[in-house]
């Protein structure tokens, strides 16, 4: 058994078919039998939940278990569920005993329904495709809550539709008829491939989905293949683009990027972004919607230095037609790409030029090598924050904003001695384990080696470590947390190796010391900036299943300052600024659209004129937007909508427009100011 010490994430979603061998009809082996008693035992006697496998949990293992093979009711028919209801109420009994054969038929059943829907496909192509694209029928995108239908002709109609979508969407792209039938029939051929190749392997994983996600989102089991995948991206020596991916429907989505990874580097490519395609260098790019995740990060990965080229649809677009290629150089992710670093920013106000120390974290990291072996000199995140701290008090600084944006977490230890590097030891995050048993970490050495005005910058990507740091600068009114509402993931798992493959297992849960959990809820900023990540798309209580948020009692500790009575102010100056600032006018602005048409897009017109009026006017709605921000910022208006991260290519505007992210940089050192110069006043008048 293994602690993670790195608290990132969900780490990507190995779930889908993972098989090479060619069987009709899988049937569990020996060993999967076993070690799904193995699993069970884990979850009943391991877990932190009090966890019951009981009929209640059988009924919602078995929704689960229909979800995964067919989450959106296209392939199975009400009597093929009705034909397997009995597991509702035995499915526990079945993992318990390690009889697997009724699950496994299930799964057979599925199988059967798929393959003969793929094969329809393809007859369909072979006839060729008439579709004329002016008729007034819509395509609902979401089935998740609709009942099963009733015969194959119902579903032959619901297929009719997603083919012509699948069709008119190509079409729109700009191939041409030929191209459009090519296209399909490799989709259609390459998932009817994959199908036919399904062992028992995949068959068992997809079955342990369902049961260990019934219980929260972080506990899985692994397959010896995905545990040998977790393996290395835990040693970051994986050679590839840098980024965890995981199954959305038909499609492959972007979790999040590793700091300091060539995705993240590159700037091209965001989480909730959608991968539909995947081209080495020199070569055809291959239509990947509907292949199996694992297959898709094969594809991706590669030896340091090629280049893979990707076709994304931009997390912001609500149209499937708004592809776009992006090209990434495959590297390995090194400690010196993740290290800390400061520089100082010089802000302009009334009473002259101030200077303020920024740090970025993207990570909490620790050469465990070398700190194991007793190495003086070992790197890791509080020694480097310690350097860039000295430095930038030699400089004159007025004040720090450690920027803690995408830093998905990292060693405990190391989001311990941080918070120590700013406060005069006391503790700084408790830990309950199954047992309810609460231990307290805590900054043991006294001194502090920065005293002064202290901001925290955070967003919704800010997970685990970082909200742990972030949690205790804001409870001891050490500083201001300010940015967005963070990831919420405060949970810690460990790795068990089983008979056959390990599992991953939720087994304690994190507190702030004020006991307030950062478990769903995250950490909410004490002045909060606009964001476009959606929280219904990103973070923990966007994940099914996710544990809920709780209190234990809070511990005794000394605060240094009282933020709260300031903030009325500072929201105020920070409004008054932001009003002005047209980064963040944009941000509000483009927030509200991308809610807002999210909201409207629950279906897709089969009729070619009123999908591309539709397109036309969500893209002149965004292009009146970015325009507003271009003109505020002195910079020239665009013809048509771009995504706004392929600005910077823009030929002539790079001294003008200053980026998204940096705004928010310089608003949080304002912000700082201010509530340094409130504080100084205030402390002023006290002694008046």
């Amino acid at each position: 058994m293994s602690l993670f010490v790195t608290l990132g994430r969900a780490s990507a979603l190995f779930l889908l078919l993972a098989g090479s061998t060619a069987l009709a009809q899988p049937a569990p082996s020996d060993a999967q039998r076993q070690a799904a008693v193995e699993v069970a035992e884990s979850l009943r006697y391991g877990h932190y939940a009090e966890v019951s496998l009981d009929d209640a949990w059988s009924r919602r293992a078995f929704a689960r278990y229909l979800d995964i093979l067919d989450g959106q009711r296209a392939y199975l028919l009400d009597r093929d569920v009705e034909a397997f209801r009995d597991l509702e109420t035995t499915l526990d009994d079945a993992i318990l005993d390690g009889e697997l054969s009724r699950p496994y038929a299930l799964f057979e059943r599925y199988q059967t329904r798929t393959e003969a829907r793929l094969e329809w496909l393809l007859a369909r192509l072979d006839e060729g495709l008439d579709f004329s694209f002016d008729g007034e029928q819509r395509l609902a995108l979401e089935r998740e809550d609709v009942p099963w239908v009733d015969s194959e002709a119902a579903l032959d109609r619901l297929w009719s539709k997603r083919l012509e979508n699948a069709a008119l969407t190509l079409s729109i792209s700009g191939q041409d008829d030929d191209q459009v039938i090519e296209t399909l029939r490799q989709r259609y051929e390459g998932q009817l491939n994959r199908l036919q190749q399904t062992n028992a392997e995949d068959v068992f994983g997809l079955l342990m989905a369902a049961v260990t996600g019934t219980i929260d989102p972080h506990s899985e089991y692994l397959s010896p293949r995905q545990g040998e995948s977790f393996d290395i991206q835990m040693r970051l020596s994986l050679e590839g683009i840098g980024a965890l991916l995981q199954a959305d429907g038909e499609y492959v989505k972007v979790a999040s990027l590793v700091p300091g990874g060539p995705a993240e580097r590159a700037g091209v490519l965001e989480p909730a972004d959608r991968i539909i395609g995947v081209g080495q260098e020199g070569e055809e790019m291959v239509n990947v919607v509907g292949m199996r995740l694992d297959d898709v990060v094969d594809m991706i990965r590669g030896p340091k230095g090629t280049v893979v080229r990707l076709d994304i649809v931009p997390a912001q677009a609500v149209d499937m037609t708004r592809s776009k290629v992006i090209e990434i150089t495959r590297d390995t992710v090194k400690l010196e790409d993740q290290a800390a670093r400061g520089e100082v920013i010089e802000l302009e106000r009334e009473d002259g030029v101030h200077r303020v120390g920024v740090i970025k974290v993207p990570t909490f990291y620790v050469d465990f090598d070398a700190w194991q072996a007793g190495e003086e000199d070992y790197r890791s995140s509080t020694r480097d924050v310690a350097k860039e701290i000295e430095r930038l008090k030699a400089e004159g600084i007025e004040g720090i904003v450690l920027d803690l944006r995408n830093n998905g977490g990292g060693a405990l230890q190391e989001a311990n001695s941080l918070i120590g590097l700013f406060i005069d030891r006391g503790p700084t995050v408790q830990v309950r384990d199954a047992r309810g048993r609460i231990s307290l970490y805590g900054d043991t050495e006294s001194g502090t080696l920065y005293d002064g005005p202290l901001t925290v910058l955070v967003n919704r990507l800010s997970a685990s470590a970082s909200e742990i740091f972030a949690g205790a600068i804001q409870d001891y009114g050490r500083g201001l947390v300010v940015g967005t509402d963070t990831f919420g993931k405060g949970t810690v798992q460990t790795l068990n190796e089983l008979s056959h493959g390990q599992i991953k297992l939720t087994r304690a849960k994190f507190y702030r010391i004020s006991g307030e959990s950062t478990q769903h809820r995250g950490v909410q900023p004490d002045i909060a900036f606009p964001s476009l990540v959606d929280p219904e798309v990103i973070g923990e209580s966007s994940l099914d299943n996710a544990l809920p948020w709780d209190t234990v009692r809070e511990v005794q500790y000394r605060t240094y300052g009282q933020p709260d009575a300031f903030l009325a102010p500072l929201r105020d100056r920070h409004r008054e600024r932001a009003d002005e600032q047209p980064n963040f006018h944009y941000l509000e602005r483009q927030a509200e659209l991308a809610s807002r048409l999210r909201e409207q897009h629950t279906s897709v017109s089969l009729n070619r004129e009123q999908r591309q009026r539709e397109a036309e006017a969500r893209e002149a709605e965004q292009l009146a937007l970015e325009n507003e921000r271009r003109r505020a910022l002195g910079m020239a208006p665009l013809d048509e909508w771009i995504d706004a991260r392929d600005e910077e290519a823009l030929p002539g505007d790079d001294d003008k427009a200053e980026p998204i992210d940096r705004a928010q940089v310089r608003e949080a050192a304002q912000i700082l100011l201010d509530y340094a110069g409130m504080k100084g006043n205030w402390h002023l008048a006290e002694h008046m």
